[in-house]
C-alpha cells in the first residue's frame, strides 16, 4: 500500500491540505509570513505593539499514554503529556520571537469513565512544573486557567490541549518574509539530552503519532485498549508493528513505550538567548512540526530550501521506518527525523548559534541553505536518497 494512503486511511494529514484550503482567504495578519498570525494590539490600542495567539496540543500521543499508564501504572507520563501540548504551542511563539510575557489556558477534554482524577491531578502538576523549569531559565511564561471537560460521548480517552497568548512590539517579530537567497539554516537536534531535560529524548515531538503508534506497537495493544484507537482503523493498519511498550529501543536508554513518549523538546531557553545577542539578524525560524521536513513551504515565495547535511536519523524513526516499510520520501513530510527547529541567519552567525545550543546540551549544525528560484521548493540531499516538495 502506497505510505500516503496508509496515512489517510487512518484518518489523519501530514500536510491538512483541506485545512488550508478552508483558511486561505482569511485574512493573514500584520506579518503574514511569520510562523504564527500577528494581530493588532486591540487590547490597549497601541500601534507600536501586537498580539500572538496560537492553540494546539498532544493530539493523539495521549492515547499511548494511557496505554503505558494502564498497563505499567507509571503516572508520570502524563506530565510529558502536559509538556507536549504546551510546547507545541510556546515553540511556535519563539518561532515569531515571544519568549516572555506568554500566558497559559490549558483544556483537557476526558471520558471521565477511564481517565479519573489522579491523571488530570499528573496533568496539572506537569504544565505548573514544566511552566516553572522555563521560568528557571529565563523563559517569562505563566499559566492562566483552564478547563476540564467531561465529554465522553465524544472522546475516547483524553485530550490534552493548550492556547497561549503573548503581546510584543511589532519592531521585535521575528518574519519569515525576510528570509533570503545566500541564508544558512542552523538546524536544533530534536534527540539527545538536553541540560534541562532529566532524561534522554528519542526526539520524537508530537506530530505523526498517529502513525508512530501504529507503526511501531503490535496486535496485543490494540486488543488490551481497544479504546485507543478509532475502530473504523482497517485491521491491516491498526497496531501492525513488532513492539511491545516495554521493549528496549536499541541505541537508547529507553523502551519503546518511553520513546515514542519521549515529551517534546522545548528550544525556547536556547531561543532566548540568541535572540538576547542577534535578534535583528535572525531572518526566520520554522518550527518542523506539521509537515515536518516541508514545513518551511507554507513561509516562502521564489525560493529554494536546501537541506544537504542534515542530522543523522535517530534510532527510533529508524525503527518506525523499519517496521512500517514507509516510503523515506513519506517519512520526511511526516517526522522530524532529527531536527525539530531552524534559524534562517546569514552564514557568519552560525558558530554563534550552535555555540549557544551547545551549551544547553543541545546539538546544532547548519543543515542547509537557500537560493533563489521561481516558485518554491525544498530539496532534501539524505543518505536515504534526495527528495523534492513544492
Amino acid at each position: 500500500m502506497e505510505p500516503q494512503g496508509r496515512y489517510a486511511q487512518r484518518g489523519v494529514s501530514a500536510s491538512k491540505e483541506d485545512v488550508h484550503a478552508a483558511i486561505a482567504g482569511l485574512e493573514m495578519g500584520l506579518f503574514p509570513k511569520a510562523f504564527c498570525k500577528v494581530v493588532a494590539d486591540d487590547l490597549t490600542g497601541s500601534p507600536e505593539h501586537c498580539l500572538v495567539m496560537h492553540a494546539d496540543g498532544a493530539g493523539t500521543k495521549s492515547a499511548l499514554a494511557y496505554a503505558y499508564w494502564r498497563g505499567t501504572g507509571a503516572i508520570d507520563v502524563w506530565h510529558g503529556i502536559a509538556q507536549d501540548a504546551l510546547v507545541m504551542n510556546l515553540d511556535d511563539l519563539i518561532c515569531v520571537g515571544a519568549t516572555d510575557g506568554i500566558l497559559v489556558s490549558s483544556t483537557i477534554g476526558r471520558n471521565k469513565r477511564l481517565i479519573p482524577g489522579e491523571v488530570v491531578k499528573a496533568l496539572i502538576e506537569g504544565t505548573e512544573a514544566f511552566m516553572q523549569r522555563m521560568r528557571d531559565l529565563g523563559v517569562g511564561i505563566r499559566g492562566a486557567g483552564g478547563e476540564t471537560a467531561d465529554v465522553g460521548d465524544l472522546v475516547r480517552t483524553v485530550i490534552v490541549d493548550s492556547t497561549v497568548v503573548c503581546r510584543m512590539h511589532r519592531g521585535s517579530v521575528i518574519d519569515n518574509a525576510r528570509i533570503r537567497h545566500g541564508d544558512v539554516i542552523v538546524g536544533l537536534a530534536s534527540s539527545g539530552q538536553a541540560t534541562y531535560e532529566t532524561t534522554y529524548n528519542s526526539g520524537i515531538g508530537s506530530n505523526g503519532l498517529t502513525s508512530a503508534r501504529h507503526d511501531v506497537f503490535n496486535k496485543a495493544m490494540g486488543q488490551a485498549w481497544p479504546e485507543t484507537f478509532d475502530p473504523g482503523t482497517p485491521s491491516s493498519l491498526a497496531y501492525c508493528g513488532d513492539a511491545s511498550l516495554t521493549d528496549p529501543l536499541e541505541g537508547t536508554p529507553l523502551d519503546m513505550g518511553r520513546a515514542v513518549l519521549s515529551p517534546t523538546r522545548t528550544y525556547a531557553p536556547v531561543v532566548r538567548e540568541v535572540l538576547a545577542r542577534m535578534r535583528d539578524e535572525v531572518h526566520g525560524m520554522v518550527h518542523c512540526s506539521g509537515g515536518a521536513q516541508t514545513k518551511v513551504l507554507h513561509f516562502i515565495d521564489d525560493l529554494r530550501v536546501v537541506k544537504d547535511d542534515l542530522f543523522p536519523v535517530p534510532p527510533l524513526f529508524m525503527a518506525i521506518q523499519r517496521m512500517s516499510r514507509t516510503d523515506w520520501s513519506e517519512m520526511y513530510r511526516v517526522f522530524n527525523m532529527g531536527h525539530r527547529l531552524e534559524l534562517y541567519v546569514p552564514e557568519e552567525l552560525a558558530e554563534e548559534i550552535t555555540d549557544i545550543a551547545a551549551s544547553f546540551g543541545v546539538e546544532g549544525r547548519v543543515i542547509g541553505h537557500v537560493e533563489r528560484m521561481e516558485g518554491r521548493e525544498v530539496v532534501l540531499r539524505t543518505p536515504n536518497g534526495e527528495f523534492n516538495y513544492s
